[in-house]
């Protein structure tokens, strides 16, 4: 066995969390308890036909995550729960549906274009992938039991699979809102869960919206950590990023500078050798407008 391999990568924490968060807009999120292959579009999860007509469904449309209750219980179900989370719009629809071949049928081009029942609750879906990498099963499956446990009867916590970024884990996706999280012991990701119920911006372990690129996600996140500190109350909804300008829903802007800098001895996944990596860095922010 080589060095590196006995190496996790999450145990590795070289990079800024800032800036890798799983770019995407518009979500598929379907509750199957069954199996999931490492590629959840590989074939071997939904069979090779069916899994040919949902790539072809999704692609430059949608991203999909499958979900799972925690525990043994959310492995029987009947009716399985499907959500379409329009991240930009922060809306999510939620159906019931019988089987995977619901998802043919989707619209995803319009918010809450399916009939279903608008939701104004969070959805907060922690990685347990194991299959992708076992860092996710390791790290993953004990958090999202132990919220589960602290968030009981709410439908909050879901186990999910691959959201990119598995040597942050546990990996965390925050709908509607699209943000990623990483590296939250138990009590950061209860107090996670906590104000999301409450639309609160949450900064620890944030790695950005998944709507806008890296620069955009480093920009946004730079500004939200200046004025929390500042003492602001931020909600998810305040900021939007246009490449390294943003502005609030108020009305103020600023331009964030941005650097790309090297980072050495990143592991991507557990098993591969180390490697060279580059990252966005805010190196500083002016404000352009007033509210």
């Amino acid at each position: 066995m080589s060095t590196h391999s006995a190496v996790r990568c999450s145990d590795v924490p070289v990079e800024p969390l800032a800036g890798s968060a799983k770019e995407e807009s518009v979500y598929v999120i379907f509750e199957h308890p069954q199996g999931w292959s490492r590629d959840i579009l590989d074939g071997d999860t939904f069979g090779p036909e069916l899994t040919e007509k949902l790539r072809a469904k999704l692609k430059g449309h949608a991203g999909l995550q499958l979900i799972r209750h925690p525990g043994r219980e959310g492995r029987s179900v009947t009716k399985r729960h499907l959500f379409i989370v329009h991240a930009r719009q922060r809306t999510c629809e939620k159906l019931l549906v019988d089987d995977p071949t619901a998802l043919l049928h989707l619209d995803l081009e319009r918010p809450g274009g399916n009939g279903g029942e608008m939701i104004d609750t969070p959805l907060v879906l922690v990685c347990t992938h194991g299959k992708r990498d076992v860092c996710c099963a390791v790290k993953g499956r004990p958090l999202a039991a132990a919220l589960d446990d602290a968030f009981p009867d709410t439908g909050i916590v879901w186990e999910t699979s691959h959201t990119k970024g598995h040597r942050f884990a546990p990996s965390i996706l925050l709908m509607p809102w699209g943000y990623s999280f990483g590296r939250l012991n138990e009590s950061a990701a209860e107090a996670l869960v906590r104000y999301a119920q409450e639309g609160r911006y949450y900064l620890p372990g944030n790695r950005g919206c998944g709507g806008y690129g890296a620069r955009g996600q480093v920009a946004e996140l730079a500004v939200a950590e200046q004025l929390i500190v500042e003492g602001e109350e931020l909600a998810f909804s305040d900021l939007t990023a246009q490449d390294n300008i943003i502005t609030h829903a108020d009305g103020r802007s600023w331009e964030v500078d941005l650097e790309q800098q090297a980072v050495e001895g990143v592991v991507s996944s557990c098993g591969k050798a180390p490697a060279d990596g580059k990252v966005w860095v805010a190196t500083g922010i002016a404000q352009t407008a007033a509210g």
